[in-house]
Parts: structure tokens; sequence; C-alpha cells
């Protein structure tokens, strides 16, 4: 592997691109036209278009990317996350045409990427796995059936669903007739199949997950967990480690069972695993990333891991030289999603021109973004302008240094999450880690102006 292709773009692709840099490697990027003026096209070695602004007509467009590769020589492709990250064909495509995919095998990904098949291969593993339907449920006559026995409330989840999309909650029989026709015709116009299944809908929980490294010689260990309870609409916005709720005996124990999960399904490259705790401190399994995660960060300044590169090592076929017992777990770190969102107007998207960009720094503060004072934020994509991570000996810290890292955080020309985050962090609920999945969207339908706070 000499000459790695980045199939993405924003802070993901600059953080990969600096990654191979440190191993001696050759990037090639990638962008449609919005994005010409980006900066991870001015960190590759080489930078090709592939499109117009739609990511359907340039990053989603697998035969674009393709000729990218045979036009530099690229022979390996890092997906990022997003985009075709965890598509199996991309995958297997990459492979028959002599390509290096950084990521997990065409195989793997599709079979975790199936949730009904992902739950399966935890059960047999022997982790819990939420109380739920045994695989696809094929009509509205068997899913009633199921859902009675399972009893409400109920999720009703598209098996090929991902990233918080393709879920429909039905809290009573006649909720559920409506709902899971809908919820297959929403399956099929999303992700081409309409194929659903059945969950128990877990009371009060708090969204775990655990980051765990593979190499291709079955050898799998875990890097702790991350707690990602703060979100939007199953939108993360905020992410640490560790969690506040957990105690060191269940951790040991969600590592374990993560490690479990992905020895049995072949996994190799770095993963994550997700869980639900619920409030009487049990775990269940969610579903497994096949990727790289936007807040690998955290994961990282704790560990002092860098996972990018080892994602990149066990690609081009190394051991992996780290054992669980070398792993320590020292500190607290906080990561803060910083998007082009007005708070105040129900997050609606800020894209625009940053008439200034200026990043905090100081100690145990790092910044991952991919603007610049000048760059316009395209409204094609996510509306992502950096990660903001801070550590501290103990989250007390953490979190009075997040507060003086976002108060250096100017950001001009578009609206920000800033104001949210700062509201959080002198938020009674949040600093005594009390707060569940439904937390944030209370607060916001509360009607609260984050910007008088």
């Amino acid at each position: 592997m000499q000459k790695v292709l980045i199939a993405n773009r924003g802070e993901i692709a600059v953080r990969i691109i600096r990654a191979c840099h440190d191993l001696g490697l050759q990037t090639v990027a990638i962008y449609s036209q919005a994005d010409s003026e980006a900066l991870h096209v001015l960190h590759a070695d080489e930078a090709i278009c592939i499109g117009e602004p739609p990511s359907s007509k340039s990053y989603l467009k697998i035969a674009n990317i393709l000729s990218a590769c045979e036009i530099t020589g690229a022979d390996a492709v890092h997906p990022g996350y997003g985009f075709l990250s965890e598509n199996a064909n991309f995958a297997s495509i990459c492979e028959s045409c002599g390509i290096n995919f950084i990521g997990p095998s065409p195989t793997t990904i599709s079979m975790l990427g199936d949730k009904a098949k992902a739950k399966a291969t935890a059960k047999k593993a022997g982790c819990p796995v939420i109380p739920g339907s045994d695989g696809v449920v094929i009509d509205l006559k068997h899913a009633l059936q199921e859902a009675k026995k399972i009893g409400f409330p109920v999720f009703i989840k598209a098996v090929a669903g991902g990233g918080g999309k393709g879920i429909r909650i039905a809290y009573s029989e006649d909720e559920f007739l409506k709902m899971f026709p809908a919820a297959r015709t929403e399956a099929e116009i999303n992700f081409g199949n309409p194929d659903v299944y059945l969950e128990k809908m877990i009371m009060g929980p708090r969204h775990v997950e655990v980051q765990v490294l593979g190499d291709k010689f079955g050898h799998i260990i875990h890097l702790g967990e991350r707690d990602c309870t703060i979100q939007r609409r199953r939108q993360k916005l905020i992410e640490e480690t560790p969690s506040p709720v957990l105690s060191p005996k269940m951790r040991a124990k969600i590592g374990e069972a993560a490690v479990k999960v992905c020895k049995a399904a072949g996994y190799y490259s770095a993963g994550t695993v997700e869980f639900l705790l619920d409030k009487n401190g049990d775990f269940y399994f969610m579903e497994v990333n096949t990727r790289i995660q936007v807040e690998h960060t955290v994961t990282e300044e704790l560990t002092g891991i860098d996972l990018v590169a080892e994602q990149l090592k066990i690609a081009m076929g190394e051991r992996l030289r780290l054992k669980q017992e070398d792993v320590s777990f020292k500190g607290h770190v906080i990561q803060f999603r910083i998007n082009a969102e007005d708070p105040d107007n129900n997050f609606a998207p800020s894209p625009g021109r940053l008439e200034y960009y200026l990043p905090p720094g100081g100690p145990h503060v790092r910044v991952d973004s991919s603007c610049y004072s000048g760059y316009v934020i395209p409204p094609n994509y996510d509306s992502m302008i950096a990660k903001l991570i801070v550590k501290g000996k103990d989250r007390a810290e953490a979190i009075a240094r997040a507060k003086r890292a976002l108060k250096e955080f100017h950001i001009g020309g578009v609206h920000s999450t800033i104001r949210f985050h700062q509201y959080m962090l002198n938020h009674k609920p949040f600093i005594e880690g009390k707060y569940d999945l439904l937390y944030t969207d209370r607060i916001i339908n509360e009607g609260i102006q984050f910007s008088g706070n």
C-alpha cells in the first residue's frame, strides 16, 4: 500500500490525510465542484474533481471514485464515515479491482449492516440483546402478533437503517397498525429495502458504545466506551469517555461483550459496537458501525492510540501490537460537535461564508476541522464546522476546560451550536450526569433560547 485515496470530504478527510502522511503514505483527495477550495484538497498530495455538488453525483458515485483511483494510481481507499463507508458493494468492487479497502471485509460489512443478522450474531456470541422479533417481520399480521408478544412501546426498525434513520415508535396497537406500513415504505425509499424488525423500547436509556480494534489474524481488543447520550433526534451532539454512569466492573463487562460480538463476526479494522443502557444498569446490543466514528477522537485522547493510523496498519496486513492489558484509561475526555446550525431556530442549517474562524487552543484542547476564515460552508452536505475535544484529569476539570475553550471559539458569518454547548455545561442534569436519550429533545421542545443563557 503506497497511495491512499480518501473517498470523503471535510474534517475526516483531513484527519485521514494527516495519518497517512505520518506513515509516509501518499494521498489523493477527491472533491465535488462545491469543495474545490476545501482544506482536504489543499492538504493532499494530489486532488481530483469527481462530479457535481450533490453527493449522488460525486461522493456516492462509485464509478467516478474508481476512475480517480485509476488516473492517480491509488492502490487503497479509505472511506471515512458516512457516504460509502458501510457500503458492502463498494468494498467488494474495490477488492475485485485490486484496491485495498481500508475497513472490514465486504462479507462482514454486509452481515453487520443487516440489523437483524447483526442482532442474531450478537445473541449467538452471548451478548445481551433487546427483546424483539426473531429477525424480519414479513407482514402486518405477523408483525402485530410479535408486537403484542414483546409489549408496547415498540420500535419498528429498518434492517438497512443507520445514523438514527429508519426508526418508528408505536406506543399502542392502533399506532402500530398505522406505522408499520409507513415504516416499510420509508425503508424502501431511503435504503432500497423495505424489511423491518421489531424491538422493545427501553425506557429512559443511555447510548453507550465501545471502540474495538481487530487485525486480520483474529486478534481483537476494545479501547473503552463512549457515552453518546446527548443527542438531538438521534443525532449525536456531545460524546464523552468514560461514561459518567459505568462502574469499572460494568466497563470491563461491556467491553468484553463488544469483543465477543466482533470475534463472532470475523471483524478486523476499527469498529464500534453500540449499546443501550437501561435505568438498572443493564446493557443491550444495538448495532455495529463498521467504520471510523465521528467521535473516535475522544478515545484517541483518553488512550493515546491513533485509531486511523491503526486502521491503515491493519489494512497493510500488520498484526495488532497492542494487547488488552496495554490499554490504559486515564482522565476524562469530552467532544462537542460545532455545527453550522441555529440552536434558537430548531437547529436550522446555517451554511455560508465564514467571515472569521478562530479556534481555541491551550493545553489539553484539540480541534479537528476543515474550516478556515473565508471558507464557504456548502449547503449540500452535513453542517459540521469543527469538533472540539477537551481532556481533564476528571469530568469536572474537563467541563471547566470545555467552558474556557468554547468561550475562546469565535465563528462569524454563520450560526453555530456553540451557544447550545455552553448552555449544557451550565445545566445541572448534564453536570451531574443525570440524563437519558430524550433529555436534549425535551429541552429543545421547551422552547429554550440558548442565546439568552
